[in-house]
């Protein structure tokens, strides 16, 4: 009876193992979206906007960080935009250019930058938006807005993560819907 289980089990294993193994692909957590709700921001800084209830707004506390520049943290997403401000004294050229060099380091991981201008003539509020694809670009998305006289900011979103913006997508689509509001929403104050 015991060599009888045993030839069992041999012939099962055989017929078992007929067919070619084919694992399963790597799958990702499943990324819940919070419901999209905006607060405004309006402190003493010369300009305001509205930004995702989920988010917080945090000093930029680097040693190259200046009065108004702070980041955006958006604790579920392990992700922060990074916003800082500057102001125009005959070097908006300047501003500019080092906003075109800092989308271009993205260049070798990126497979394409797309850039779309903003305008709001009634606001006073010009820019550029860059859209950055690529799976190991390290800032997906990234913006500037001035006033094209005497102020200037800038925004660049980034991972606090080794980027794999493939499985980043859904998020990156869902602050970038976010970001887009804000600079809707965005207008300059005057600075007493």
């Amino acid at each position: 009876m015991k060599h009888f289980a045993i030839i069992f089990l041999l012939a099962s294993a055989l017929c078992g193992c007929n067919s070619d193994f084919t694992p399963k692909p790597r799958g990702y957590f499943r990324i819940d979206l919070p419901q999209k709700a905006y607060q405004k921001f309006d402190t003493t800084f010369p300009f305001t906007f509205e930004y995702p209830v989920y988010a917080k707004i945090v000093k930029d506390s680097s040693r190259m960080g200046e009065l108004y520049w702070f980041n955006i943290v958006y604790t579920p997403f392990n992700a922060q935009l990074h916003f800082s401000y500057k102001v125009i004294t005959n070097n908006l050229k300047q501003y500019l250019d080092d906003s075109r060099t800092l989308v271009n380091k993205h260049i070798p991981k990126a497979n394409a930058i797309q850039q779309r201008e903003y305008l709001d003539p009634a606001n006073k509020v010009y820019g550029l938006v860059f859209d950055i694809k690529g799976s190991d670009a390290a800032s997906t998305y990234q913006f500037y807005l001035t006033d094209s006289v005497a102020k200037f900011v800038r925004g660049a979103l980034y991972f606090n993560l080794v980027p794999n913006n493939d499985s980043l997508q859904p998020v990156i689509g869902f602050l970038k819907e976010d970001i887009e509001h804000m600079i809707a929403t965005f207008r300059w104050k005057s600075v007493k």
